[in-house]
């Protein structure tokens, strides 16, 4: 493979950041469209626990999904970083009057209330954002290692909640990526465009 993670990295970046308001605008409809199909098809109560979280850096735009699944009345969970070891994410009860604060990403997350937070196994779902993805469901994601590090056990234990879904545009699939040790496929990858399942 001759193209390093960095390099796949700055390359998919860059043609998501080159996606145009408009472009992105009607992603943010399709996927709402997309998602809705979609979690027909999976085994999940009518009112799901669902992580998600909030798009950063030309990520595809999960504002009208999350207005939609309030709409149906799911319940939604945004990562929040542990307080303590700083590599691994929480998942938060979000509600429009959560109160949020700033990380040091710079993104927005709840303020940290033990009470609201679900355990990694009693979401259904989760939608997790990435750079890029290839034909075998392979992620690439921002570096932090943020979620490899939170999903180790739900790997090593096979666990079957939440079924862990990848939102991405199009336009950051790749033909193959090169892989490491703690890289595991995703089963789900929804873009725009396509909704691919392994």
């Amino acid at each position: 493979m001759s193209n390093t993670r960095t390099e796949i990295r700055q390359s998919i970046r860059k043609k998501r950041n080159s996606l145009t308001e408009e472009q992105q605008k009607n992603a943010a409809i399709t996927l709402k469209m997309k998602f809705t199909q979609h979690i027909k098809s999976l085994e999940t109560p009518q009112k799901a626990r669902i992580g998600i979280y909030f798009s950063n850096d030309g990520e595809l735009d999960t504002s009208l999904l999350i207005k939609d699944l309030w709409q149906k009345n799911h319940s939604l969970y945004l990562p929040v970083i542990h307080p303590f070891n700083g590599t691994t994410l929480y998942f938060q009860r979000y509600e429009e009057n959560s109160p949020m604060t700033v990380n040091r990403y710079g993104i927005l997350e709840p303020k940290l209330n033990c009470s609201q937070i679900c355990p990694l196994d009693k979401l259904d779902i989760l939608l997790m954002p990435l750079v890029a993805f290839d034909d075998q469901g392979n992620r690439l994601g921002m570096g932090g290692g943020f979620y490899d590090k939170t999903l180790a056990r739900y790997y090593q234990e096979n666990w079957q909640k939440p079924i862990l879904i990848g939102l991405a545009h199009q336009c950051q699939h790749v033909a193959a990526l090169p892989i490491e040790s703690w890289d595991v496929p995703l089963k789900h990858i929804i873009t725009p465009e396509k909704i691919y399942q392994w």
